[in-house]
């Protein structure tokens, strides 16, 4: 039975017995990984006196093939990420995140790139100005990462290039992109800036300075593209922003 340690952060926590959790992690080199934490909450043991959710540590953990769920062993708390348990804003923006990794992510699928920015943006988090900018990058990442990357820089539905006279653009969940204002009903109208703002994002350029209302346009936005992706609502969405859309 092969044994792995790994980093993790906890995207879902359940009570199994007085003593003992079920986990759902997303572990740096492992993906999202389930298992069972015995004794986990016990004072004295392996387990940092439970494992929390939206906490970082290592994990100890036994995989056996063919079983749904792993035997977490031990389990060493590393990152609280205390603002998310003082600040309401950062409480439903780190919860969204882990929703969409749990929605988006198949299981023994790692990411380590992704890790690593969940990992920062819960960090960021602590900045209160940052809250909204942090959620934008990281709906972005993920999209990226999972291979629904909107496409910006040209008509995703032709291939064209985009009319650089028009004042106005759309997006297409279907086509992936932005497209043409044709006023088509399959279509979201969205702003020159909010556009200008995803593709800076999309560049690494510093949006530090990016105007409140575009962020939230903008994060709207993507929200409704991975809603229409996934085919559902993740619950978390309406904490994070109720009503997403451009």
């Amino acid at each position: 039975m092969p044994t792995i340690t790994d980093s993790a952060i906890c995207i879902r926590r359940w009570d199994y017995s007085e003593t003992s959790q079920t986990v759902s992690l997303f572990a740096r080199a492992h993906g999202v990984l389930r298992g069972i934490a015995k004794g986990s909450k016990r004072a004295k043991g392996k387990f940092s006196g439970g494992i929390d959710l939206l906490t970082c540590g290592q994990v100890v953990a036994i995989v056996k093939p063919n079983q749904d769920l792993a035997t977490i062993t031990e389990w060493h708390l590393e990152e609280l990420y205390r603002a998310l348990r003082q600040r309401l804003a950062a409480n439903r923006a780190g919860l969204y995140m882990a929703d969409l990794i749990h929605h988006m992510l198949s299981e023994h699928d790692p990411h380590p790139q992704l890790f690593d920015e969940f990992r920062r943006s819960l960090a960021a988090l602590d900045d209160t100005d940052q809250v909204a900018l942090t959620l934008l990058r990281f709906q972005w990442s993920i999209l990226c990462e999972t291979g629904y990357r909107p496409q910006l820089d040209h008509d995703a539905q032709t291939g064209r290039p985009l009319d650089a006279e028009s004042s106005t653009l759309a997006f297409s969940a279907a086509a992936g992109g932005v497209v043409a204002d044709t006023g088509a009903g399959d279509r979201w109208r969205v702003r020159l800036e909010t556009i200008a703002l995803l593709r800076a994002v999309a560049g690494g350029e510093s949006v530090d300075t990016a105007d409140a209302s575009a962020v939230d346009r903008a994060n709207r936005l993507l929200g409704a593209y991975i809603r229409e992706m996934l085919g559902a609502e993740p619950k978390a969405m309406t904490w994070a922003f109720p009503d997403p859309g451009p």
